[in-house]
């Protein structure tokens, strides 16, 4: 069956236990003697909950088993035997195979997968209607067994209560773990490249060149000092010249100067920036603002100006970030209270003067939060480097040459032809494990200080 009707028709069940357990619990209040504990929606939503959610358990689990029991079927076919030793040959070959199996109107560029098309498709219609009937009776079995339960003493409530809690504990898990899985993997392939490079030669090496590296000694082409200083550069200084001056007089006119009517236009319209793709502002970058840096830094007497220059991507990064520093500013200044902001006019300051010397230092901590998450965010980025930024590692301060970030490299890096184990491709999770931390770090700082500020006027 397919994977959308059986989802369907798991609802569809949940639907009608719903129904007929919310009838059932109406009529026991109408009648009965004793009076309901729980009101008959929630008898219906727990009988839901033992509908669908055990048949949903059971439909990811057989998502994630069933590839494995029809790829062995397949295997045991008298065609799979002319299959290649080579595991990446055959798994080629039965993903073309199942291709023709989902598309019966195709044909197989290789004669073999040609021959294993009809055997894959008997093994996953067998499969996937073995695991649909699995999921339609555990549907049945638990909404059988929940309505049994409905009568007027059962405590319905405190049962879907209880349910929502655990669904909700289970989505936080999936974050948490998926962050830990992501980390464990950036770690165990780290540790294998500090095995072979030195952290020592990693972390303070000022000479970056992966194309050349010598087999006797790897750290030394491989310090990532320049990649640190080129993501500090252009994420940290330069974007945060745009972003901080602009975002914080966005919120402060926002706030204290603009009408409400035009308030309610202009600030959305502010935050599309942040839902823009970043290959959009990649183009931007690539194609409008990098000729222009380099026609200004011909006009200031650099004649071999690079179209690929630090500024051209820290410029539009800046613009990128510009609503998470003028969002946090702008709840930031809203938080602070009234009072506060009377107290100083009536003593006879100006709206200006009001601004910077009662409203912004007592907004700081927020605007600060706003801050480092833009920061976090800006040396995350990666299209606009890739595409506005150049690929050489330099250590400089002049804002029209050429430069790299982490991110960048991580892309060179993970998309070369060089074996997976080699040092060169191991660099790439060695700086993903950095940039993690870098950022981790970031996140925490930012939201201590959002703490702090809440605590403050709550």
């Amino acid at each position: 069956m397919n994977g959308f009707a059986l989802l369907f028709l798991v609802a569809g069940l949940g639907l009608i236990g719903w129904l007929t357990a919310r009838a059932r619990a109406a009529r026991l209040d109408r009648g009965g003697a004793k009076r309901l504990h729980s009101l008959p929606a929630q008898h219906g939503w727990y009988v839901v909950i033992w509908t669908v959610i055990p048949a949903l358990l059971f439909i990811a689990g057989w998502s994630v088993i069933s590839p494995s029991l029809v790829k062995q079927q397949v295997l045991e076919h008298p065609a799979a035997q002319q299959l290649p030793q080579f595991e990446f040959e055959r798994d080629a070959l039965l993903a073309e195979a199942r291709r023709v199996a989902e598309n019966p109107g195709t044909r197989a560029f290789d004669p073999i997968a040609q021959q294993l098309a009809a055997p894959m498709a008997a093994a996953r219609a067998r499969y996937g209607w073995m695991g649909s009937g699995i999921a339609i009776l555990l549907a049945f079995a638990g909404g059988a067994f929940a309505f049994t339960r409905v009568r007027a003493g059962f405590h319905a409530r405190t049962r879907v209560e209880r349910g929502v809690m655990m669904i909700l504990l289970v989505a936080s898990l999936i974050a948490i773990l998926t962050t830990l899985g992501i980390f464990l993997s950036l770690l165990w392939e780290s540790i294998r490249f500090f095995s072979v490079v030195p952290p020592s030669q990693f972390l303070l090496g000022t000479h970056w060149s992966p194309q050349v590296i010598d087999a006797a000694h790897p750290g030394k082409s491989l310090g990532a000092v320049p990649l640190f200083w080129g993501t500090f550069f252009i994420g940290a200084v330069i974007a945060m010249l745009v972003a901080i001056p602009f975002g914080l007089m966005s919120a402060i006119y926002l706030t204290q100067y603009a009408a409400p009517r035009v308030r309610r236009w202009m600030k959305p319209i502010l935050e599309i920036l942040a839902g823009v793709p970043t290959v959009v502002y990649g183009y931007f970058a690539a194609l409008t603002v990098a000729p222009a840096v380099r026609d200004l830094a011909v006009m200031l007497g650099m004649p071999f100006a690079s179209s690929e220059s630090a500024l051209a991507a820290g410029l539009v990064m800046g613009v990128m970030i510009i609503p998470f520093v003028s969002s946090m500013a702008d709840d930031s200044i809203a938080a602070v209270p009234t009072a506060m902001r009377d107290g100083s006019l009536a003593m006879g300051a100006t709206t200006s003067e009001t601004i910077s010397r009662v409203l912004l230092p007592a907004a700081l901590p927020g605007v600060v939060a706003g801050v480092l998450l833009a920061v976090s965010r800006a040396i995350g980025e990666t299209m606009i480097v890739v595409m506005a930024a150049s690929g050489a590692a330099n250590i400089t301060l002049n804002p029209f040459e050429s430069a790299t970030t982490v991110t960048k490299q991580i892309v060179d890096l993970l998309t070369g032809e060089a074996e997976f184990d080699s040092p060169k491709t191991l660099a790439a999770f060695a700086l993903g494990l950095t940039l993690f931390v870098i950022t981790l770090l970031l996140n925490i700082v930012a939201l201590r200080v959002v703490k702090k500020y809440r605590e403050a006027y709550e």
